[in-house]
């Protein structure tokens, strides 16, 4: 007696179904995002800034130290000893007085060190230091 053995069908993939179940999705994100209400918020009264137009004008007084321990003062070359009353005099001039400190690519720190120091003993509370160097004099 023999047996007779059906042959093994391969398994495939129905593309029919799944195009199906995609557009069931789709309608289903879609018939979801219509029926969402409009979402509500609470009023906040945000605070605006307004520029000021003596900021705009006002530019800091740049001090730059260079090879040699060279200062100079807005582009003009100064001696050390000199700073301190530079720096007094400054501020009583300017009623907001700011310093921007600047450095050549040779310059050491000792004398970025000691105008630090100077600009402290003047009372000078707002100063930045430049991180980018300068040609010297500039």
């Amino acid at each position: 007696m023999q047996v007779k053995l059906r042959p093994m069908k391969k398994a495939r993939i129905e593309i029919v179904p799944m195009i199906d179940i995609i557009f069931f999705l789709l309608a289903t994100f879609v018939l979801f995002t219509l029926s969402l209400n409009r979402i509500r918020s609470v009023p906040v009264d945000l605070p605006s800034a307004q520029a000021s137009t003596n900021a705009a004008k006002e530019e800091p007084t740049t001090i730059q130290v260079s090879e040699g321990g060279a200062i100079y003062w807005n582009r003009e070359l100064v001696d050390i000893a000199d700073l301190p009353a530079m720096l007094a005099n400054y501020r009583k001039e300017v009623e907001d007085p700011k310093i921007l400190i600047a450095g050549d690519e040779k310059a050491r720190f000792g004398a970025t060190v000691a105008v630090l120091d100077e600009i402290r003993k003047a009372g000078i509370e707002k100063f930045s230091v430049e991180t980018r160097t300068r040609p010297t004099g500039k």
